[in-house]
């Protein structure tokens, strides 16, 4: 029999025996159970609603707060910012939002060039600013939905932009686009079913190509300088006509006035002088004294130096001298 040499110091296995085993296993089942625990409470966010799916059918919506739900994976939550506005934005990109926020155009020239009615060419850039309706359809009735709605906004717009000149695009269109987009994205987000609301499309930027500005620049302005002198002399027209137009009513009116008040002046000198011919031929002595005393009552007060003199009195030339030619 040989000898054999145990060395103490050397670590031996662990050896495990039965109480050992039931420990592990209650420690796996408590950490099992803190688990599903843990999966089965869920909170949803004040802008937020929950799609829970049970084996992957849907069963039904949940609102902002914390709720349960059957452990996973039994049962799945899905959260959907229902109260959030999101955006999508077509023909660039920002780069930094902040205060100053920072866009950029870098290779989205595809994107954004589009050809108008008249077979020019404008570059158009807009925001679709949007809320998810309906969950539901958001999840599962579309696949890659936020594609689908980018795909729809550019055939919108596309389709919108061919139908008009590029004058009306760049200038006096810019709203009337912005509505007919919306109305037409909003037809198509209920064909399909994405659940999406379009609250909002804005055109940011709609100019010519970078290749023709310049000379496009030049052509707006003289474009605005054309309007300008209309602008002027509509104001200077305005500003004489009604002038000359009423100077020549006041003009109308004043003489209308003067014929009146001669034709009323007229009448009465007739009727009065009529008056006293039939006075003067019913006592023609009386008629004469009244009228000589009616006449000096209006001469005698005007008359600055007055003589009186007898009826045989001579001449009354010496009196007149005395008076310094006054």
């Amino acid at each position: 029999m040989s000898n054999q040499v145990f060395d103490f110091n050397r670590p031996r296995p662990p050896s495990f025996g039965p109480g050992t085993f039931r420990w592990v296993s209650t420690a796996i089942l408590i950490a099992l159970v803190l688990g599903l625990g843990a999966s089965a409470v869920f909170t949803i966010e004040p802008e937020e609603e929950g799609v829970v799916l049970r084996f992957g059918k849907f069963t039904r919506v949940v609102e902002p707060g914390l709720h349960f739900k059957l452990p996973s994976p039994i049962e799945q939550v899905y959260k959907v910012p229902t109260q959030r506005q999101l955006k999508e934005e077509f023909g660039f990109r920002t780069t930094q939002a902040a205060v100053r926020s920072e866009y950029s155009g870098r290779g989205l020239e595809d994107e954004r060039l589009m050809l108008t009615g008249d077979l020019n060419v404008a570059s158009v850039e807009w925001i679709a600013q949007y809320r998810v309706r309906d969950p539901y359809q958001f999840l599962f009735k579309v696949r890659n939905v936020r594609s689908t709605f980018r795909d729809m906004n550019e055939a919108v717009m596309r389709e919108i932009i061919g139908d008009r000149s590029v004058t009306e695009v760049l200038t006096i269109g810019r709203q009337e686009i912005e509505v007919e987009a919306q109305r037409m994205l909003q037809e198509m987000c209920n064909e399909y079913e994405t659940g999406i609301q379009v609250e909002q499309v804005v055109l940011q930027n709609v100019n010519p190509p970078d290749e023709v500005k310049p000379s496009f620049d030049e052509v707006n302005q003289a474009q605005q300088e054309r309007e300008r002198l209309i602008n002027e002399a509509k104001t200077e027209f305005n500003k004489v006509i009604p002038a000359a137009a009423g100077q020549a009513e006041q003009t109308i009116a004043q003489a209308e006035g003067y014929a009146v008040e001669r034709i009323n002046r007229a009448e009465g000198e007739a009727a009065r002088f009529t008056a006293l011919r039939e006075a003067y031929e019913k006592a023609p002595a009386v008629t004469r004294k009244r009228l000589y005393l009616e006449t000096m009552s209006e001469v005698y007060p005007k008359a600055k130096t007055k003589i009186f003199t007898s009826e045989g009195a001579g001449n009354v030339l010496p009196l007149l001298q005395l008076q310094g030619g006054k």
